[in-house]
């Protein structure tokens, strides 16, 4: 697969998607209600990124720090979860998307772990996009995991670690967005970040559009990546 066009060049995209609680905070609404309306968008977004010839999109669902929160609000967000992979997962499968997890999805409850390994089966020879979940994952723990199994097959070097990460058999990061004015990675991805374009947008997620997608995807066309070079 090759990015098209409508990329700008990019192949792998990666969203940190922050703002859910903010939103529903300003509209006084309870915070349930602004996950489920982040959950639209990831719709809305994985099926405009299928259209634009992205080889890989990325999104930051469930940090290994996300267990710090309050029971009832990891409680909605399982269940925003359990909704998304049984409503979505025909339509990717109809429309040649394959699903990856990055990070440790088996901590969750036996049902969600059999909800997503019968998704990532059925999805498993798809090639027009891959959609990776950040599940569970902290990309700290990834490096150490990475580090240790690199170490074991007997040498520790930048490409044997590459080899060894959750992304392994992704396209390189080009562009990582960061919804809600934050400007800070969270521990995602910081391997993979090393040179890829950094584009922060003061939208809270569940206001953030296709078209400020292409938007980001179109600043990404505008600059000039040196890998440190001149």
């Amino acid at each position: 697969m090759r990015g098209g066009a409508g990329t700008a060049g990019a192949r792998h995209v990666a969203i940190i998607m922050d703002g859910n609680g903010r939103w529903a905070k300003k509209r006084h609404l309870p915070r349930a209600l602004g996950h489920k309306k982040g959950v639209e968008v990831v719709r809305d977004i994985v099926r405009h990124a299928a259209t634009t010839g992205l080889e890989a999109l990325s999104l930051y669902a469930f940090s290994s720090e996300n267990w710090k929160r309050p029971e009832d609000e990891i409680s909605d967000l399982m269940g925003l979860l359990r909704g998304f992979v049984k409503s979505d997962i025909d339509e990717f499968a109809a429309n040649d998307v394959r699903l990856k997890i990055l990070g440790d999805y088996k901590a969750f409850a036996p049902d969600i772990v059999e909800l997503v390994e019968d998704a990532l089966a059925r999805t498993a020879h798809n090639s027009r996009t891959t959609l990776a979940v950040a599940l569970n994952y902290g990309s700290q723990n990834e490096l150490v995991r990475a580090a240790a199994n690199a170490a074991a097959k007997g040498e520790v070097t930048a490409e044997t670690i590459e080899a060894e990460l959750d992304t392994a058999d992704m396209p390189p990061l080009d562009l990582l967005i960061r919804t809600s004015g934050e400007q800070r990675l969270s521990n995602f991805m910081l391997w993979q970040a090393a040179y890829a374009e950094l584009w922060f947008t003061e939208t809270l997620w569940p206001d953030f559009s296709p078209a400020e997608f292409d938007a980001a995807l179109a600043e990404f066309g505008r600059r000039e990546r040196r890998y440190g070079g001149r």
